[in-house]
């Protein structure tokens, strides 16, 4: 059994701070854990931008503080994210994210992530494997 806190890993290397500035991650479960799934509540900032594509992983995202404008780059379509809302990136989309207000969230991923990444230009995370 882990039990951990996201207070506890602040400043740790599972605390990730994007080299775009618009966005933090504390990566409370990671690949390392062996459970076939990451878990990180992320922090982006009001009035950023941040484009992204998972082409490597599954993301879903539980909005649990604050609101953001969420379009997929595909279709166009807009959504207003707030408190309790999800959103489930399983087809690889990309999309791009606007928060109105300091926006938190929980995420998951499929395949886990390691901790080191960081969105490369196109906005993908690229796909890190740890040993277990």
């Amino acid at each position: 059994m882990i039990v951990r806190s996201f207070k506890e890993i602040e400043g740790t290397d599972r605390h990730v701070k994007a080299a775009t500035g618009t966005w933090e991650s504390k990566r409370i479960v990671l690949a390392k854990e062996g459970v076939g799934f990451s878990v990180h509540e992320t922090v982006l900032y009001a009035g950023t931008e941040t484009t992204m594509w998972y082409a490597n992983h599954i993301e879903a995202v539980v909005c649990t503080e604050g609101e953001a404008e969420l379009t997929d780059e595909t279709t166009g379509e807009t959504y207003l994210i707030t408190p309790g809302t999800m959103y489930l990136l399983d087809g690889h989309e990309k999309h791009t994210m606007r928060p109105r207000t300091d926006f938190r969230c929980i995420c998951v991923f499929n395949p886990p992530v390691t901790g080191r990444e960081d969105h490369d230009e196109n906005g993908v995370y690229p796909l890190l494997t740890e040993e277990v």
